[in-house]
Parts: structure tokens; sequence; C-alpha cells
């Protein structure tokens, strides 16, 4: 049986600080620049260089005042703060590169679905079908506050609500155009049969929506569906509707764990165990030798800053650690922000002094440091021993994290038999899963679609 080859996202968001805080302030690091094209437009062409599969997009709807109950670490570390819109660089970077895809995170509560389908559409379009989407119902209060809301709505009707969302998407996506409606035929004067195009008519609990989905059918129609929650009802939303799952787990163990999880809910949601492809999150420092990526390791902590990797894991527990004393037991109970995190936290008993010993490059992903061969070697253990497809790589330095793993760690994966050397045909969704373009027949959003005759 042929070794799993390893898919590979960059991990980045729109903004100065995401995971890894405090590495804006290196000399090297260019991350003061994120409001440029030229910024964006280099990393793409960087990452097409070394065949990644995706930039995966993170985003974030509201601001982290959960430590010390304000903003004040949040905006002098600028931890995901400022926060510029993601969706709007998508066409930039798909303009200069031809084959990688992008997933963005776009958070459906505070989205109207008739608007974001269209949106999506038009950047499935744009990127001739390198668009996936990461489905997020957010977590912060301060987000629910910001949109007119009392309050953060309960995690599990979350959940609830974004059942109801897909299906409207799906009814605007997969059954509004028929697959032939459109012509293009100047000498009858026909662009669309009118008799293939539907009207969709939603009537649910939570949306109600009367219309014509206002984009032409893109090539994916669906765009590649990502999702990160690893709660119990998160897995269960994944296994009817996602196709790339994000998880980060704190050990190989906890890994295996939830892939087994994952593979058997899709099972019971009648798809196929690998009709969902794992992404791990992690942070990756080489160099030449062990010796440079452990000195390069060590100067990347001296400008991390582990107090601003608590403030955002505050706001994603929903737990204050600034009022905890370094060693005292922390009170994990009561949270409506991401319950996998808090759960996480709980099971491990991490105090404020545990969290800061793991923050050690101001993030909470481990980093993995080698030569680039003890690197390849870990990606693949991680691969073979969990069950996991590939990674989300978190940025340190930018863009020397990305250009020293393309020149140094894709060739060592190549050597091994482990990593592509060069890009398939078609759309994202194809050369993810090579079965063609659109969902299958046996994904939630086949069942809105119009007969063909």
């Amino acid at each position: 049986m042929a070794a799993k080859p390893i898919l590979l996202n960059a991990f980045n968001m729109n903004c100065v600080g995401h995971i890894n805080h405090g590495l804006w302030t290196h000399p090297r690091d260019r991350s003061l620049d994120y409001h440029t094209l030229s910024y964006w437009t280099e990393q793409a062409r960087i990452l097409e260089r070394g065949l990644f599969d995706g930039l995966f997009l993170a985003d974030i709807v509201g601001v982290y005042d959960v430590y010390q109950g304000n903003v004040d670490v949040t905006l002098r570390e600028s931890i995901q703060l400022p926060v510029n819109d993601p969706l709007l660089l998508v066409s930039a970077m798909a303009a200069v590169t031809q084959h990688l895809g992008f997933g963005v995170t776009v958070n459906l509560t505070y989205e109207a679905p008739y608007l974001l389908a269209r949106r999506f559409s038009t950047l499935d379009h744009l990127s001739g079908g390198r668009v996936g989407w990461n489905i997020v119902t957010g977590y912060l209060d301060s987000a629910a506050r910001a949109m007119g809301l009392d309050g953060q709505i309960a995690h599990d009707e979350r959940y609830d609500r974004a059942d109801e969302y897909l299906e409207v998407l799906y009814k605007l996506w997969e059954g509004s155009w028929e697959d032939g409606a459109v012509w293009r035929d100047k000498a009858a004067r026909v662009f669309a049969d009118p008799a293939r195009v539907h009207k969709v008519r939603h009537a649910g609990r939570y949306y109600q929506v009367e219309g014509y989905h206002l984009a032409e059918p893109s090539p994916q129609r669906t765009p590649v569906l990502f999702q990160a929650g690893s709660s119990g009802r998160g897995q269960r939303f994944a296994a009817r509707h996602a196709e790339c799952v994000f998880i980060s787990p704190p050990t190989k163990e906890a890994a295996r764990q939830t892939v087994k999880t994952l593979r058997e809910q899709l099972v019971a949601a009648g798809r196929r165990p690998d009709d969902v492809k794992v992404f791990m999150g992690t942070a990756v420092v080489t160099a030449r030798t062990e010796a440079e990526a452990r000195q390069k390791h060590a100067e990347y902590k001296d400008y991390a800053s582990r107090e601003a990797g608590l403030a955002h894991f505050a706001a994603s527990t929903g737990v204050d650690f600034g009022r905890y004393d370094l060693d005292a037991p922390v009170d994990y109970g009561g949270g409506n922000a991401i319950e996998s995190a808090t759960r996480t936290a709980q099971q491990h008993g991490w105090t404020r002094r545990k969290l800061l010993q793991l923050f050690e490059l101001g993030g909470r992903y481990p980093a993995i440091v080698g030569d680039p061969g003890q690197v390849a070697d870990e990606l693949v253990s991680w691969i073979d021993e969990t069950g996991i497809d590939g990674f989300n790589l978190s940025r340190t330095v930018v863009p020397e994290s990305y250009a020293d793993f393309v020149e140094l760690v894709v060739p060592a994966l190549q050597e091994r038999g482990r990593y592509k050397t060069a890009y398939g045909e078609g759309s994202l969704r194809q050369k993810l899963f090579g079965a063609g373009d659109r969902l299958p027949a046996r994904h939630a959003a086949a069942a809105f679609r119009v007969p063909p005759g």
C-alpha cells in the first residue's frame, strides 16, 4: 500500500499577530506590512513554489477582552487586532498563482446566507475553482455585543443555526441553477434558460429566504468546506458537512482519538471515512543543520510574548487567567467559548504557569524544530501514527518561516516519497480528493440539487 501523501496549508490571518504572538517585533519579520497587497502576493508565490495545497486564512469578529477584563494587552501586542477582511485578499493572490487554494474563514452568525453565497461563488469564479470556506459560528461575547446581541448564542444552538444556514446555502449553490441552465448563446440571444433557473424558498426556524442565487454556477458550485470544531456537537456538524477539519491536539494520542471518532461519525452519517481530510496545526522552525535550527528557535523565543499567548487563550476559553496566581487551580467551568479548548485545558489541569511554559513561541501550537530531515521525519510520524492527512503551518517570522520550509523541508519530504512533485489539474476539491470539482452524491448538499431532465 502506498504511503499517504502529506497535505499542506499555510495558516495565516489578515492581521499583525496571529498565533505565535510577539514575533512581529523580530527585525526580519514583515507582519507590519499585512495591509499591503505585495505582502500577500509574495507569500502566495512562495507557497505555490512549495506546492502548498492552500493558504488557510483565519478570521475573528470581535476583540479579545477577557484577559484582565480589557483590551490593553491585546492592543499592545496586536493580538489579532487590528484585523482586516480576509475575503478581499483572495483575488490578488489568485491573480499571481495558478494552483494554490484559499480556505477563508467567515463567521456565519453575522452574515446573511443570501449574500455570503454570492461572495463565495464570485471568488470561486475568479480563482478558477480554488476557494474553500472555513465555517465558524463565533465564540466571543465582544462580537455578539458589537453585532447588537446581548451575549453569545449558546454553544450547541450555534451549531443548530449553522445546520440550517448550510441548508440555505446548498439550495442556492446546488439547486437554484441547473447544470446546462447557462447557454451564452449570442445568436439566439439567450444567456440562460429561464426554465432551468429556480427560485429558492426557505422558511426555517432561523432563516427565511426567497430568491434566485445571484451568481451562475461556479467551477465547484459549493466551495470546499472547512471546519474546526472538535466538541461532540462540532464533530456531528463536521460529519454532515465538512470536507476538511482542522484540529490542534496536545499529543499524538489525542490526535489519534479525535481522528478515529470523526471517521466513525462520518460512516454513521452515510459518508466514507476518507471523505474528510484532517489538518493539524503546528509551527516549524528549520535550518540547514540542527544546531542552526535550535539557535533560530532560541532567537525567536527572545521576541515571543508568552503573556500575549495567555491573553489569546483566555478569549478561547472564556477564562481570565489574570485573576489567578501562577500555580492556583483554574476553574474552567461554565464557559461558552471554544468547548474543545476549554475541555483540553481542564483535562490537563493547566495552570497559569503551565500555560506560560507552553506558549514559549507566543502561541498554543507545538513547534517542530530541527534540520530538514528531522522535521520531515516528525511530520511523517504524525501522519502515520495518528491518521491525520496534513498540516496547517502557522507562521512565525514572515516570510522566512514559509520560505525556509519550501526551500529545506519540501525537498526532504519529496525524497521520502511523501509529498507531491507537481500540482495536479482541476479545482481545489479535485486536487484534494481526486474525484471531480463538485461535492459527491453522498454529501448532504446533494439532496438539494435539481434532478437532471
